[in-house]
């Protein structure tokens, strides 16, 4: 793909994708698409003197939204607890969704669930529980892409219970419109460790030329409250571990056409972890003979992308990322978007970087990976 201020694919003029943005999930999701024997366990939506807040099979505690839905707002109104009702109606309504794209002059966008939601639903070990739940909101998702696929990039849900059952969920959904990159929470077969049935999940994204997405982290743990009192500010702190787990277990010698996509993780602290793979690896290799292809910060370099919110010191060090490697995220609705005023805050953050560097990170590198315009 050719580097220009702006592309124009398919009718629509791409200037500025965002990788990673979010929904506020409606009350009924669940429980109006699952089979009639789960509907009793599905997430649901109870109100409670404080708000509206999901309560979730395994989870102790109601888990409020507020802070998943207060972008825009002054900070003094930013809070956990919320009615439902007083949410602005982007987050479920794909029409009221491109009308607060266009008020921050956004594109397109690549949408995510709410984390906690699916971490509760990723670690249910129930695994009738958990494929019920994956495809129900795959069905609500794809249905919301499908409203304007030129301006929604849904992220499927590959479920982590079985890799056959996952393989199925990826042929039932992955041609739908909008359907743009396949996200997961573990590894298909169930864990957190890499096994060569999973092979088979990834043969068949490399297939369909989707990308793996891991949002943050994997985690097979219930939510819980929040204990750090700065929720947030370590985002990247599991990525490392995946990279290297993929690295060294030879996925990418097995799919070369593998692409692996970080939302949410920025990436000024990728040269670091580059550096100290390969220093590592370069005394050990001769002992271990770990018998791969390259060095490792080469598949890095190759394989994997970052999505950023605010990442002022990566973008000033953007030639040791690799500028093909990262892309803008508004992380809408949630709190650390800059909504309405993003453009604001790039052009500021972006100083001194030239109009193609520019591009490829706020449209191109987002419309290579995801197909918008094809």
């Amino acid at each position: 793909m050719s580097v220009s201020s702006e592309s124009i694919s398919g009718g629509r003029r791409y200037r500025l994708i965002s990788a990673d943005g979010h929904f506020n999930e409606p009350g009924s999701l669940w429980v109006d698409r699952v089979p009639a024997a789960m509907k009793d366990r599905a997430p649901r939506m109870e109100r409670f003197d404080e708000g509206d807040a999901w309560v979730i099979e395994g989870v102790d505690d109601p888990i409020n939204f507020g802070m998943n839905a207060c972008a825009g707002l002054p900070p003094e109104e930013m809070k956990g607890w919320m009615r439902f009702e007083d949410m602005r109606r982007g987050g479920y309504d794909p029409a009221a969704r491109i009308e607060e794209m266009d008020q921050d002059g956004v594109d397109a966008e690549v949408l995510y669930p709410t984390p906690r939601l699916s971490a509760a639903i990723a670690a249910n070990r129930d695994a009738d529980y958990h494929h019920a739940m994956v495809r129900a909101y795959n069905d609500w998702i794809s249905e919301f892409a499908s409203y304007a696929p030129d301006r929604f990039g849904a992220v499927m849900w590959v479920p982590n219970r079985g890799v056959e059952e996952a393989v199925a969920e990826i042929e039932r959904v992955a041609d739908r419109p909008g359907i743009r990159g396949a996200m997961m929470l573990a590894w298909p077969h169930g864990g957190l460790s890499l096994k060569p049935e999973d092979d088979k999940v990834f043969a068949a994204l490399v297939e369909r030329q989707m990308c793996l997405n891991i949002h943050v982290a994997m985690t097979q743990s219930m939510p819980a409250s929040h204990k750090s009192k700065l929720p947030g500010y370590g985002r990247f702190f599991d990525a490392p571990n995946r990279m290297i787990a993929m690295i060294f277990e030879g996925v990418f010698d097995r799919f070369p056409d593998l692409d692996v996509v970080f939302a949410e993780t920025d990436f000024g602290w990728v040269p670091y972890v580059k550096e100290q793979i390969d220093n590592n690896y370069l005394r050990l290799d001769p002992v271990s003979r770990f018998g791969l292809q390259m060095l490792p910060s080469e598949y890095i370099s190759r394989h994997f992308h970052f999505g950023y919110m605010t990442d002022t010191f990566g973008l000033r060090n953007l030639v040791d990322v690799g500028v093909e490697r990262v892309m803008w995220s508004s992380d809408y609705p949630h709190i650390s978007a800059d909504w309405p005023n993003s453009w604001k805050v790039i052009q500021s953050s972006m100083s001194g970087i030239s109009s193609e560097d520019r591009h490829a990170v706020l449209a191109g590198n987002a419309m290579r990976l995801y197909g918008f315009g094809r």
